[in-house]
C-alpha cells in the first residue's frame, strides 16, 4: 500500500500511464506497439531500492557500477527509430539492468543482449524470470563493441552507450535492411543515429542529440 492507502501496483501502473502520457507521447512517439510496452513494463521493477521514488521520473537514473537507467523518452525514442517487427532478431549492446531488454521482448523481438559488466547479467535476467520475459532473451557477458559471441547478423541493433563512430563489428552484424540505432560523438554529448543496411552498404541518418555513458570495448572508447 501507498501512503494514500492506494496498492502499490494501482499506483505504479498509475505512475506508468502518467509517463508514457506527459513524458513520451508528448514529445511526438506514436508507435502504438512501443507505447503498449512502456505501458506494460514496470520500470520500478529495474530501478536500483534506493531510487524507486523517482522511477517514473523523466530522467536518467544511477544504475550501479558507474551505468545507469536511460531516461523512458529516450527509451521509447530509440525503440521506435529501430521499427522492430514481431519475431525479428535484435541485438541489444548493453543490458545494464535488463529494462530495455524487456521492452524489446515485449515488443516480440527474438532478444540477444551483452553486458561487459559481468555482476550485472543475473540481477537483469532475475527481472525478466520473474516477468516471464526471460524465455525470449539470450544473455552474455563480453565486448559488445564485437557483437554477439556467436556471431550471426541482426535486423535491429540498439546500442545503450556512446561511442566515438559506429563500431565496424556491429555494421557488419547488420542484417539486409536492418536497422542499428547507436549514441555516437564524444564522451560528453552526442547524437542519436539511425543506420540502415541498403544494396549499396550503411546508410545513416542524425536523429537527436543526448548523452550517454561511454561504450567501452575494443572498437569503442578503450576504458
Amino acid at each position: 500500500m501507498g501512503g494514500d492507502g492506494t496498492p502499490a501496483g494501482e499506483r505504479d501502473g498509475a505512475r506508468r500511464e502518467e509517463m508514457v502520457r506527459t513524458q513520451i507521447e508528448a514529445r511526438g512517439v506514436r508507435s502504438a506497439a512501443v507505447l503498449d510496452a512502456m505501458r506494460r513494463v514496470p520500470r520500478e521493477r529495474f530501478v536500483l531500492a534506493e531510487e524507486q521514488a523517482r522511477a517514473y521520473e523523466d530522467a536518467a537514473l544511477p544504475a550501479g557500477d558507474g551505468q545507469t537507467i536511460s531516461q523512458p523518452y529516450i527509451v521509447a525514442y530509440m525503440l521506435e527509430a529501430l521499427a522492430l517487427e514481431p519475431g525479428q532478431r535484435v541485438l541489444e549492446v548493453g543490458t545494464g539492468t535488463g529494462y530495455q531488454t524487456a521492452l524489446l521482448a515485449t515488443l516480440g523481438a527474438e532478444v540477444y543482449t551483452i553486458e561487459r559488466i559481468p555482476g550485472m547479467l543475473a540481477p537483469a535476467e532475475a527481472r525478466l524470470r520473474a516477468l516471464g520475459l526471460h524465455d525470449r532473451v539470450r544473455m552474455a557477458s563480453g565486448d559488445g563493441t564485437l557483437g554477439w559471441p556467436e556471431g550471426g547478423t541482426f535486423e535491429g541493433i540498439l546500442v545503450a552507450a556512446a561511442a566515438p563512430r559506429i563500431p565496424p563489428a556491429l555494421a557488419s552484424a547488420l542484417a539486409p535492411e536492418g536497422r542499428l540505432v547507436i549514441p555516437v560523438g564524444d564522451r560528453e554529448r552526442q547524437h542519436l543515429l539511425l543506420a540502415t543496411r541498403g544494396v549499396h552498404g550503411l546508410v545513416t541518418r542524425p536523429l537527436i542529440p543526448c548523452a550517454f555513458v561511454p561504450l567501452v570495448g575494443e572498437q569503442a572508447w578503450k576504458s
